[in-house]
């Protein structure tokens, strides 16, 4: 069954190493929906999380080819444990005068904040589960978005 995954990677921070675990992947048929790479706390590493849609047990022996792979020092795939994730969505809304309080509550509403005022539009950023973002985003479209950017997912592990 094809579901999505949530797999994070703790990585030795040095040049290459994301240009190996995509091209691992990707060279297993495999397509990333969505990849985000920061540093941690330690300066010299970093975590990796992405979204891979696949097979359970094929995307089991990709974890084990990651494992292979000399700058990777964890691999989990958080899809089946228990985690916290979030993803960020910037989006700027066409915003007449009239529309502008109408949109103020409708980000309200969805936890979102306005981040900035322009003239003829409004930006807002809500960061929450994917599935917030999409509803989000759906509640949107009968105004006109001039622009959006999403994170994509990042998570972490939560502890029973």
């Amino acid at each position: 069954m094809t579901k999505r995954h949530i797999i994070t990677l703790l990585v030795e921070n040095h040049p290459g190493v994301l240009a190996r675990v995509v091209g691992l992947i990707s060279g297993r048929g495999y397509n990333i929906e969505t990849l985000n790479v920061g540093p941690t706390h330690h300066p010299e590493r970093s975590r990796m999380t992405m979204t891979v849609p696949g097979d359970d047990h094929v995307l089991e022996q990709v974890i084990k080819q990651l494992y292979k792979l000399v700058d990777v020092i964890e691999v989990s795939d958080l899809t089946d444990e228990r985690h916290l994730n979030r993803e960020l969505v910037l989006v700027e809304v066409a915003a007449t005068e009239e529309k502008r309080a109408e949109l103020v509550q409708l980000a309200g509403m969805c936890d979102a904040v306005v981040i900035s005022v322009q003239d003829e539009s409004l930006t807002m950023e809500l960061a929450d589960t994917r599935n917030r973002v999409a509803d989000f985003i759906d509640l949107l479209k009968p105004y006109t978005i001039l622009d959006l950017s999403r994170s994509g997912v990042i998570a972490v592990s939560r502890p029973e």
